[in-house]
């Protein structure tokens, strides 16, 4: 009975999407606000109909019924609770169904927030998302069916992927479409703009918190992605330039340039072609990446299976690219900026220039993933890309871009004068030096480690000087020092809130110099009562036990920590056995630590649990990577809050 439901169900919201999208057009086109309205119903149903399928989805997996072919190939009787409601996006079909959930959802409320507030962009920032949501509703009913009927229904189910039966499943995934569905809403109204001809600001003002919001839950769903990484894949790192990492990468580069070349068009009438472009990108590379992610044409331990559903995203990509390229074109002589670059130095050439390294970034990330599909269509052969050339070619961009996060919020606009570069810059430029000297007289050697973390250094002054000189001015006029930071944040909110994400920016480039020059691993094989020593730590083997779980096998490996910070704390890496797989699958243990992590992961052992391999790391400054990201989720709610002196 479910499949019948689901299909019928995705059938229908098909066929109100598309009248939608149809509708809300014709409605805009002839002023018919009847038919714009009858839109906005569609895009109701479309949203409740989406709903009753991933509450079918859910129930079908909570039942066990494996008359649904998806249900039968992604768990199985031992699956534990969780893990079964987790199962509906763990796999191609269950994630399409998500992603069309949340787009229906990022209509709804622009139908609530916007109806009444953009009237001229409305109607085709309706049709625009309603069209996007067809899209994906096509391809649940054709060439992924999620309700697939299975016959003869089996007994039993194949089970889930057992690297995804995690907590991250919860929450990367879904973070991770947030951002990726939440950059459609700029680019409906981008396309509204240029059908209308309002390219001027009034789109960049209205999507502004929407773009924030989509560039903040793409970020979370990369941290939550490396910490899923560290803590699962056993390798004992957080980004491996994996092609379908890089396809979650080159959006969030895209975006990050967008809400900086933003603030130039709002200040000085420039960059309209450019922010039309950039926003255009963002939302393809969304969906580029969703074809990578779901076509089976690249290797990936994120991919998912091969299909014809490719095609299908590669279509509507190139729909897509084409139907923008022709509106800008039809606009190409309205889109002459209004202001002109006064000097090469000033804050509007700082933000540029960081646009073209955020671009350049994207670029080279996007070359090296695809490289091995350009080589097997040139040669035959495919050549992979691996993270030497991601590292050496992104490297420099990435410290420019440090640097360039510390002068472009103090450099003047327009020109900055001698006298602006020294109230903003001296110290500030100081302190960075005073760092890297301190740093090579401590000992440490690499150049690339020092220059960073100079460089963090510089950025972090740049801020607190000017939150200094702010506060100190409102502390002139009475106020006391915490009151006048409180008022500052809050009333100049949009800036300071930028401060907070730089800082969480800093925060993480700290944590990945660290990582990467002072971290130390080995492999051994240990007798039982014998130790390991590593980085100032020391840990002991003291035996293995076999347990069964629900649905695998389980050896675990018990290890106690005998010298350095944790001593007498106990780690316990394992193996697990599941039916399904081939290789066992390794559990981590770990002991996290602001400065140290150790980090084991159990290897092969003797089968009288006398002995085992264990590779044991002492991982620096990991940690400061999760903390940023808490850092960035507080910076980004001080973003969004309406600024109070335009309240009042």
């Amino acid at each position: 009975m479910i499949p019948e439901l689901g299909t019928g169900a995705l059938l229908v919201a098909l066929t109100l999407a598309l009248y939608g999208a149809v509708a809300a057009a014709v409605g805009a086109r002839r002023g018919k606000a009847a038919l714009v309205e009858s839109a906005q119903h569609a895009a109701l149903g479309v949203f409740v109909l989406v709903t009753a399928c991933i509450l079918l989805l859910v129930y079908a997996f909570l039942t066990f019924d494996f008359s649904v072919r998806y249900v039968a190939t992604n768990t199985n009787l031992g699956t534990p609770f969780y893990y079964r409601i987790t199962a509906v996006w763990g796999a191609l079909e269950g994630s399409i169904v998500l992603w069309s959930w949340m787009l229906g959802l990022y209509t709804l409320i622009v139908v609530l927030r916007h109806r009444t507030s953009a009237r001229e962009l409305y109607p085709w920032v309706l049709t625009v998302m309603l069209s996007v949501i067809s899209f994906f509703l096509l391809v649940m009913t054709v060439a992924a069916p999620v309700f697939a009927r299975l016959s003869p229904v089996p007994g039993d189910g194949r089970g889930l992927n057992p690297l995804l039966e995690d907590s991250g499943m919860i929450t990367h995934p879904v973070a991770l479409y947030l951002g990726f569905t939440g950059f459609t809403v700029p680019f409906a109204f981008a396309v509204a703009a240029l059908v209308t001809g309002r390219i001027g600001d009034f789109w960049i003002t209205t999507t502004r918190r929407w773009t924030i919001l989509a560039w903040y839950f793409l970020s979370l769903g990369l941290l939550i992605g490396g910490w899923w990484s560290y803590h699962v894949l056993g390798w004992g790192g957080y980004w491996a330039w994996d092609p379908v990492e890089n396809a979650a990468f080159m959006p969030w580069l895209t975006g990050t340039a967008f809400l900086h070349s933003v603030m130039i068009q709002e200040r000085r009438r420039m960059l309209r072609l450019w922010n039309l472009a950039l926003v255009i990108l963002t939302f393809s590379l969304t969906l580029f990446g969703t074809f990578l992610t779901r076509s089976g044409v690249i290797a990936s331990v994120h991919a998912f299976t091969q299909g014809a559903i490719g095609v299908f995203f590669l279509s509507f990509l190139a729909l897509v690219v084409l139907t923008a390229l022709a509106l800008i074109a039809w606009r190409w002589d309205d889109l002459g900026a209004q202001g002109a670059l006064d000097s090469i130095v000033s804050r509007e050439s700082a933000f540029l220039l960081n646009n073209v390294l955020l671009v350049a970034a994207a670029f080279t990330v996007f070359f090296g993933t695809v490289f091995p599909l350009l080589s097997e269509a040139a040669r035959g052969v495919k050549v992979s890309v691996g993270a030497p050339f991601f590292n050496q070619v992104n490297v420099p961009l990435f410290l420019s871009l440090i640097f360039l996060m510390g002068v472009g919020p103090l450099i003047a606009w327009r020109r900055a004068s001698l006298d602006n570069l020294k109230r903003n810059f001296v110290w500030p430029v100081a302190a960075g030096a005073v760092a890297a000297l301190t740093l090579r007289v401590v000992g440490v050697r690499p150049v690339l480690a020092v220059t960073a973390l100079a460089l963090t250094v510089f950025v972090a002054a740049t801020i607190t000087v000017d939150l200094l000189r702010a506060t100190r001015a409102r502390r002139a006029v009475g106020e006391r020092a915490l009151t006048a930071l409180g008022g500052l944040l809050l009333r100049h909110n949009r800036r300071y809130g930028g401060f907070v994400v730089h800082l969480a920016v800093l925060v993480v480039a700290v944590g990945v110099t660290g990582s990467q020059a002072w971290s130390v691993h080995t492999e051994t094989t240990l007798q039982r009562g014998e130790q390991a020593e590593l980085g100032g730590y020391r840990v002991r083997f003291d035996g293995l036990r076999e347990s069964q779980e629900s649905n695998h096998g389980k050896v675990t490996g018990t290890f106690t920590i005998v010298g350095g910070r944790g001593a007498g704390q106990v780690l316990e890496p394992a193996k697990k056995f599941y039916p399904q797989e081939q290789s066992p699958i390794a559990y981590v243990d770990y002991r996290l630590g602001f400065v140290d992590d150790i980090y084991l992961v159990l290897g092969d052992f003797a089968r009288d649990g006398s002995s085992a391999t264990v590779k044991f790391q002492v991982n620096r400054m990991v940690s400061w990577i999760w903390i940023g990201g808490l850092i960035l989720t507080l910076g980004t709610i001080l973003a969004v809050l309406p600024e109070r002196r335009k309240a009042a």
